[in-house]
């Protein structure tokens, strides 16, 4: 696949009965290292927001595991076939509800690369939520184009989403937190909780700095 700053690739999985998946590889192998970022680890925090995402019940990420491929391990996500000319910027307008889900998920899990082309729309007009290497860093790293929904509040069902996913992480009895703890760090860890506590306890999305929580190209 072109354009990518890490080697990402389109694969062809036989799924048997002479049927075959087309899924996004991303091999560990194939990550440019971030000063910020420990290397060796994007790949795991796709999973990881996947993951989260299935636990929380939105925003729609495909369905992404870890397996090995032909350049070693990393992420494998189903691919979702879409018109790349359709962005976060064509689809805001008619969308903005189910973009809410998207801002308010880039908040809780960090996300450091929210660009315009990582929302795609798939041919039945379902959204989804794509390219999360960059999340669940300890320090706050927001970097979003989803400026719209800055300081507006959070809609009350979502804000009960977020409670029942800070009680599942908080349970010792529920497997959610051991998943994720072999995906991230515990400082990680420690922070993905700070942030939904935060967020369930303010109601809103934080008014950013322009200049500095926008990515760069926009797309």
């Amino acid at each position: 696949m072109p354009y990518g700053s890490n080697y990402t690739f389109m694969v062809h999985l036989d799924a048997g009965d002479n049927k075959c998946i087309r899924a996004i590889y991303k091999p560990r192998d194939g990550e440019r290292p971030l000063y910020d970022y420990p290397s060796g680890t994007l790949y795991k925090r796709e999973h990881a927001t996947f993951i989260l995402s299935r636990a929380l019940g939105w925003p729609k990420v495909p369905h992404t595991l870890v397996r090995e491929g032909p350049y070693g391990i990393g992420s494998m996500q189903m691919y979702i076939d879409c018109d790349p000319d359709i962005t976060y910027f064509s689809l805001i307008e008619e969308n903005p509800d189910e973009l809410a889900k998207f801002a308010v998920f880039d908040l809780v899990v960090n996300n450091g690369d929210r660009k315009a082309g990582h929302c795609l729309q798939d041919d039945a007009g379902d959204i989804w939520s794509i390219d999360h290497g960059l999340t669940f860093h300890p320090q706050f790293k927001l970097r979003t184009v989803m400026v719209e929904f800055w300081g507006k509040a959070i809609p009350d069902e979502l804000t009960a989403d977020l409670e029942e996913l800070l009680a599942k992480l908080h349970s010792p009895t529920e497997s959610l937190p051991f998943v994720l703890g072999e995906l991230i760090d515990a400082r990680e860890m420690h922070a993905l909780m700070q942030r939904l506590e935060i967020v369930v306890n303010q109601g809103k999305l934080p008014v950013l700095d322009p200049y500095r929580n926008v990515p760069w190209p926009w797309v």
